[in-house]
């Protein structure tokens, strides 16, 4: 194929083809998973009721100011595989060389991984089929969404997400009408919320470690940034997701906390168990279940299952574009930044599938390799969150300290610099909080396991920096100039 494809100088670009819509349904779709529909019910239970709501308030304000901040670049300089393009940008060629690598590692390994748990969600239906062919045809079907267009991705991504947006709208109808006795044959209210050592349990620590819980549950809000690059009209779509997002995060999140909370007590050995591995224990069906709706369990396995197809078709579309933005960022072989007629960039779609593939083996083959694959990956979110905010930080002093009015950006970040501030030290907190008591014994294989990704940025940062000597880029140099073409971002490399 001929490399001035597409209008794309050497190496091709990607199509345009998210509309409005498809870019808010991702971006909300991108925070609901099964960290909500499982793992909430262990965030009561550690933390109890008010400690669960607390913690799911405060990392939801977090994204919230995490997302307006990506929005402010995005808008600024719309770009696929945006986030590591502004952390070289905006504070060092070397940052966004190693946010880069770590995002593309995350998500292709967590394409195995969501591979391998809608293996999990199908036994559910049908336990003795070989699990591995279920994997098979969840990876086929990714690999064949994303082969097609970023249009029939984020068509696809629409409908997965409003399958979640609509079940949650339906369960928390449901919990509200079983709370005050309509459903379910006696009045709840909220006496679960004094039970024992309610409504707090457990203290700070506690509440810290549902920090740890609820961040994973907000991972891939960060999409919208990624999706902004293939937008129509990101100056308008972009905003509009995260001003939704903000309400919707608040709406599904905390009245979803809340309904749980008050119909089960944290006290229940059901929420203490709460995995993908056992759906009939999902939070979500113990309360249908409770409303008197008997087929609870197997609709919320399919609505599980959706899930985690969702999560991996976006993985699949993070990665492939993160390894497209290396490329035209020169990070990556030039060959990844080749795009087909569709817009589609084959050679990185490719190579993120045969990383995605070889993980899910080791899975089977080498489960040992397949556990340090998996705990490699495990802080790349935060890690990626951290980046954002101290790209948009120096970002927004550059852009006042050159002279520039706020007016002249498209949208910008409300109460700057706390927004930023506040994400540093949270994602800081977070990480440190991962597993505060392999330290605390000194056991440094559970540290290894627990913070592997921490030292592989670390080593991927500075082995940039010393292999093409980049500083920190001082304020005033900071190229603050709004931007339509990723090809400029080549010259990063070449100054």
């Amino acid at each position: 194929m001929d490399e001035n494809e597409n209008g794309g100088g050497n190496i091709g670009q990607v199509k345009r083809g998210l509309k409005a819509r498809h870019v808010s349904m991702i971006a909300l779709g991108g925070c609901i998973g099964t960290g909500l529909f499982v793992a909430s019910g262990s965030a009561i239970s550690k933390a109890g009721p008010l400690g669960a709501l607390t913690a799911y308030f405060f990392m939801g304000m977090m994204v919230y100011f995490l997302m307006t901040s990506l929005g402010e670049m995005a808008t600024n300089m719309p770009i696929s595989g945006s986030f590591a393009a502004y952390s070289a940008k905006y504070v060092d060629p070397a940052l966004g060389f190693a946010m880069g690598w770590n995002y593309w590692f995350n998500w292709a390994i967590t394409v195995a991984v969501d591979i391998s748990t809608a293996a999990l969600v199908m036994a559910f239906w049908l336990p003795n089929v070989p699990q591995w062919i279920w994997s098979a045809i969840a990876l086929v079907i990714i690999l064949a969404i994303n082969a097609m267009s970023v249009r029939a991705f984020g068509e696809t991504e629409f409908w997965m997400s409003l399958i979640k947006v609509v079940t949650i709208i339906i369960f928390l109808a449901v919990g509200c009408l079983t709370i005050f006795g309509i459903m379910g044959g006696h009045f709840i209210g909220l006496r679960n919320f004094s039970v024992k050592q309610a409504p707090f349990v457990g203290g700070f620590p506690a509440i810290l470690s549902v920090f740890v819980v609820a961040g994973f549950s907000f991972q891939g809000t960060e999409l919208v940034g990624i999706t902004a690059g293939e937008s129509q009209d990101p100056q308008h779509s972009v905003p509009k997701a995260i001003n939704e997002v903000f309400w919707r995060i608040i709406l599904f999140y905390i009245l979803t906390i809340f309904v749980i909370a008050a119909i089960i007590p944290y006290t229940s050995h059901s929420l203490l168990g709460s995995s993908t591995t056992d759906i009939a224990i999902s939070p979500f069906t113990l309360v249908f279940q409770r409303a008197g709706l008997a087929a609870a369990a197997s609709v919320m396995n399919a609505v599980i299952l959706t899930s985690v197809i969702s999560s991996a078709n976006s993985g699949m579309y993070a990665s492939t574009r993160m390894l497209y933005s290396l490329s035209n960022s020169g990070y990556a072989p030039r060959t990844f930044g080749k795009t087909a007629p569709n817009g589609i960039p084959y050679y990185s779609l490719i190579a993120t599938t045969v990383v995605s593939l070889l993980t899910f083996i080791s899975s089977i083959a080498g489960p040992k390799i397949y556990m340090w694959l998996v705990a490699a990956s495990g802080l790349t979110g935060f890690i990626a969150w951290f980046g954002i905010a101290i790209s948009h930080y120096r970002f927004r002093r550059a852009f006042i300290k050159q002279g520039h009015d706020l007016k002249e950006l498209k949208y910008h970040a409300k109460l700057f610099p706390f927004g930023p501030l506040l994400c540093l030290v949270l994602c800081i907190l977070v990480i440190v909080g991962q597993n505060p008591s392999a330290f605390m014994h000194f056991d440094w294989q559970q540290i290894l396991v627990t913070y592997i990704s921490v030292p592989l940025v670390l080593i991927l940062y500075f082995a940039y920096k010393w292999k093409k000597h980049t500083k920190i880029i001082p304020l005033e140099k900071i190229d603050v100039s709004p931007s339509h073409e990723e090809e400029n971002l080549s010259k990063l490399n070449n100054k």
